[in-house]
């Protein structure tokens, strides 16, 4: 787990450990409890999920999250998440989620996270990412489609919830941004 490392030179990719709860916690804002998270963070929600979080790197499970850290000084500015396993996939389908701390939106750091992780999902066997966005959040929309993702459709999610669908075939993911 710990020597999983994907950077493009601006923003490195690493797993989440327990020492980024207090970063992520004081990241968290309204957008990203609106659109990623379903509710404020507690300390002891967030350390119990970073622990999940760990546990599914050492076992290989589907879920595996990155912190997204800005590169010159390793500072947490969000994450990305990869589920090759959920609801509504079929074979080969990569589930990505991603959010980022209001201090580091608009720099196209989500964009540059989406490409490596789509990069890493191609060589753990995935052949295709998928995108979901709550057709009222135009910005997470910008960086599916920066990232090469095309609409393709709109679904609900098992409690009914409206999910603009956004794909890529992971072979025509660019390597730089």
């Amino acid at each position: 787990m710990d020597d999983v490392k994907l950077s493009d030179g601006v923003v490195t990719l690493s797993p989440l450990h327990l020492d980024d709860v207090d970063e992520h916690l004081a990241g968290e804002d309204e957008m990203l409890v609106r659109w990623l998270n379903g509710g404020p963070g507690t300390r002891a929600g967030t350390e119990a999920y970073f622990r999940h979080c760990i546990e599914q790197w050492v076992t290989r499970g589907p879920l595996r999250s990155f912190g997204i850290r800005v590169a010159a000084q390793s500072t947490l500015a969000g994450t990305v998440d990869l589920r090759f396993a959920m609801a509504g996939l079929v074979p080969g389908q990569v589930n990505i989620a991603y959010g980022l701390y209001p201090a580091w939106r608009g720099q196209g750091l989500a964009t540059r996270a989406v490409r490596l992780v789509c990069q890493y999902a191609a060589a753990e066997g995935a052949t295709q990412g998928v995108i979901q966005v709550d057709p009222e959040n135009p910005g997470s929309a910008a960086v599916a489609r920066r990232s090469g993702f095309i609409y393709e459709k709109q679904g609900r999610d098992t409690d009914g919830n409206r999910f603009d669908w956004y794909i890529c075939d992971l072979s025509d993911v660019p390597e730089s941004v």
